[in-house]
This record gives structure tokens, C-alpha cells and sequence, in this order.
């Protein structure tokens, strides 16, 4: 190399080396937008997959009634499945916010098709169940993979996880401001951990892109009145809210009691599926009616558009429990939607505000409340139903995340802030602490 050429790459070096000087973030941006173009891709487009599959598969239960008394037999096969070959990834979102928290060995890859074919065969034989668990799952199990060929460590595993997180939720739900916020809040409630958010919302926003160029359909959801803010219907918003936090808290209560009574009842594990199909199977019968199992977005929608009966979230709480209590695989957020829209649309006999917004307000706020996670269900609220909604959907979601005391569909979640004064001594705790 000449004097020349030396000279220009000492030049090359100092003005490379100022540039970073100057710019210390540049370096930090480029490494997380690759890794979340990568959890973005992959996010996006098991998501998409997922949700096709999902969809053939309602239509083929809904046109083939028969297999539903096949589900006890379902319900054997994935408790042989998890026994067998899955106990390491049987605790599912549970294991995602406990590596967050404290990060161990990378999640087997083994359980996004695990999870995958859980939830369909769950779905396909008629159990009451949701979506976003296995999104969440699948996402996560895919992206911790990256975790070696970028040498992460600890910290910066618990930013991937985070941001793999906000991808499953934000391109199954198609709400990926929401989804980026979820990721943020979910592992520790009153906190959110800032040195993740360009990760989160990166590839929250690319997996939708990725599920979206991939034509997958998200469900639309219309308020046809929302009534001018003033004194009275902020009241009413308080009182619905306060509903919605009770449902919340029972829900969680109940299905963590549920499972540990079919976990004290029945010692081999993949009898304990059988049970509940058979429970499952035989109410659907005894109803004659298919509309408490699966996601029940057909009834979601209806909420909006009429004024439904006070059993029908009841009766859904019930199916949904008893499903994912018995081992049955699935998320519970989508049957949290149902419940909290069919309850919104029901109070609408109380309460005197137009039904479709209180089933809006009950979609998001029951969830709120289940998850701990106020802020992203505000903001699912509004990417949803539209900004003209954000004031009643926060007052909701608000007063159902206080209301809900702390309790949790997800065990592992832990206090980072108290929600009162009250309770400051049981910071640090994780929700199981009170089961």
C-alpha cells in the first residue's frame, strides 16, 4: 500500500471514528432495525400462515359439527403431545415474560410448531380459545434463535424477546402501535422498560407489514354513535369500567383455580384434556349451538351492531375456562375480546350509552384488566374503533386495570409499581405470590 493510500485510510478511520463520536445511537439503530427486519419477517409471516390456517379450520369444524365430539380424543393426543415431547415449553406466554425477567436457556425452537398445532387441533375440534398466545409463542421461539448468530447477551436477549413479543401481537391483531406497547408493559406491571422501544415498535410495525403484504384480512369493527364528552357519560364510562374490572379479576381468578383444580383431580396429564372436551363437547350439544366455541369473532362483530343477552359473555367465560384450564392450547385474549364486548353490549340495558360503543369499550377494557397492560389496550382501542372513541376506551381501560386488583391471566407477571399505596409492599412479586 502506497504513503497515498495509507494517508486516505487514516482519513477514513478518524472521520468514520467522529462520525460514530458524533452520532454515538447510529451503531445501536442499525444492529436493532436488522434484527427487526429479521423478528419482523418471521413474525409477520408465521402470522399470517397461522391466521389462514385458522380460518380453514373454523370453516371446516363449522361445516363438519360432527367432530366436535371427537375433541376429548383431540384434547388426548395434544396432553400425549406436551407430556411427551413438550414439557420444557408447556408454560407458554409464561416462559416469554420469565425470560424476560430473568433470562435462562433459549427458548426451544420446538415450540412454535408445537403451539401451532395445538391451537389448531383445539380449534378444529371445537374448544373455546384464542389466537394471540400461540402469535406470542411463535414469534418469540422463532427470534430467540437469533440470540447466537448476534452474540446477544443477557440484556439485550430480553429486548429481543420484547420486541418479538410486540411483532406476534401487532400482526395477529393487525394493531401494531398496540402491540409494540404490549411487549413494552406485559412482563411488569406499572413499569415499562425504555431501552426496548425502538425494537418493539420496529418490528411491530414491520410484522403487520409482513402479514398485511401477505393479504391476510384483520376483522373491522364499527361504532356507528359516540356521544359528545360531558359529565354524564364520563360517569357512565366509570361505572362500565368498573364492571369490566371485576370481570377481569374473576376471569383470572377463576381459570388459574380451574386449572389447578383439573391439576389436583386428575394426576396424568394428558387425561386432563380429555375431561374437559368431553365437558366442552357435551354443553355444545346440550345447546345445540356452535356460538362459545372457537374465536367467536361472528358474535364480537355482533355486539357492536345489536344489543346481546347478559349469559352470552357468561356462558363464553365458561367454554373459554374450562378449555384452556384442562390443557387445551390457544391464547385467551381474543375470548377476553368476546367476553368484554358481549358483557359492554349487555350493560347497554343498564347503562344508558349507545351498545356499540360499550362493546368497544368492554373489548379493550376487560382485557385491560386481565393483562395489566392499560396503556396498549388504550391504544388497540383507538387503532380499531378510531380516535374518536380514545377518551371513553382510557376511562375503561383505566378504571378496569385499578379495579382488577393484582391479579393476571399470565402467573409469571411481576409488580414492578404498586397499583395503590395500599399494596407497595407487594412490589416485586409475581402474580402467582397470590394464587
Amino acid at each position: 500500500m502506497s504513503k497515498n493510500q495509507r494517508t486516505l485510510a487514516k482519513k477514513a478511520v478518524f472521520h468514520t471514528h467522529f462520525f460514530f463520536r458524533k452520532f454515538p445511537a447510529l451503531p445501536y439503530i442499525l444492529k436493532w432495525l436488522l434484527i427487526s427486519i429479521i423478528i419482523g419477517i418471521l413474525a409477520g409471516t408465521a402470522s399470517a400462515g397461522f391466521l389462514q390456517s385458522l380460518e380453514w379450520v373454523t370453516r371446516f369444524r363449522e361445516n363438519h359439527l360432527w367432530m366436535i365430539a371427537l375433541l376429548p380424543v383431540a384434547g388426548f393426543l395434544i396432553g400425549l403431545l406436551y407430556y411427551y415431547w413438550g414439557k420444557d415449553v408447556e408454560a407458554g406466554n409464561n416462559i416469554l415474560i420469565d425470560n424476560i425477567l430473568d433470562p435462562k436457556e433459549i427458548i426451544p425452537f420446538k415450540m412454535a410448531p408445537f403451539v401451532y398445532l395445538g391451537t389448531m387441533v383445539t380449534h378444529l375440534f371445537g374448544g373455546s380459545a384464542g389466537r394471540e398466545g400461540t402469535a406470542l409463542q411463535m414469534a418469540a421461539a422463532l427470534a430467540d434463535q437469533l440470540s447466537k448468530p448476534f452474540k446477544l447477551d443477557r440484556n439485550e436477549r430480553r429486548v429481543l424477546l420484547i420486541a418479538a413479543i410486540a411483532a406476534g401481537f401487532g400482526s395477529v391483531f393487525g394493531t401494531p402501535l398496540a402491540g409494540a406497547v404490549f411487549g413494552l408493559e406485559v412482563f411488569l406491571i406499572g413499569k415499562i422498560r425504555y431501552n426496548a422501544i425502538f425494537p418493539a415498535f420496529a418490528s411491530a410495525i414491520l410484522a403487520d407489514w409482513t402479514t398485511n403484504l401477505w393479504n391476510v384480512k384483520h376483522t373491522h369493527y364499527h361504532i356507528d354513535f359516540i356521544p359528545k364528552l360531558e359529565f354524564l357519560p364520563i360517569l357512565y364510562s366509570i361505572l362500565a369500567g368498573i364492571a369490566f374490572g371485576i370481570c377481569a379479576a374473576g376471569f383470572s381468578r377463576i381459570i388459574h383455580w380451574a386449572g389447578a383444580f383439573f391439576k389436583s383431580r386428575i394426576q396424568y396429564p394428558p387425561f386432563r384434556p380429555v375431561a374437559g372436551g368431553i365437558i366442552i363437547a357435551l354443553a355444545v350439544f346440550a345447546l345445540g349451538s356452535t356460538r362459545y366455541i372457537g374465536l367467536g369473532v361472528p358474535v364480537i362483530v355482533e355486539s357492536f351492531q345489536q344489543q346481546l343477552p347478559l349469559y352470552d359473555f357468561a356462558l363464553k367465560m365458561i367454554f373459554t375456562i374450562v378449555t384452556l384450564s384442562a390443557g387445551f392450547k390457544g391464547g385467551e385474549v381474543t375470548p377476553l375480546f368476546f367476553i368484554g364486548a358481549t358483557l359492554g353490549s349487555a350493560l347497554s340495558l343498564f347503562i344508558p350509552l349507545p351498545f356499540g360503543l360499550l362493546a368497544g369499550m368492554g373489548f379493550v377494557a376487560v382485557f385491560a384488566g386481565a393483562t395489566n397492560t392499560p396503556l396498549a389496550c388504550m391504544l388497540m382501542g383507538i387503532e380499531l374503533f378510531g380516535a374518536e372513541s380514545g377518551v371513553y376506551v382510557a376511562i375503561a381501560c383505566i378504571v378496569s386495570y385499578l379495579l382488577s386488583g393484582h391479579n393476571s391471566i399470565y402467573s409469571k407477571q411481576k409488580i414492578g409499581a404498586a397499583k395503590n399505596r395500599r399494596y407497595e409492599s407487594q412490589q416485586d412479586k409475581s402474580i402467582s405470590d397470590f394464587l
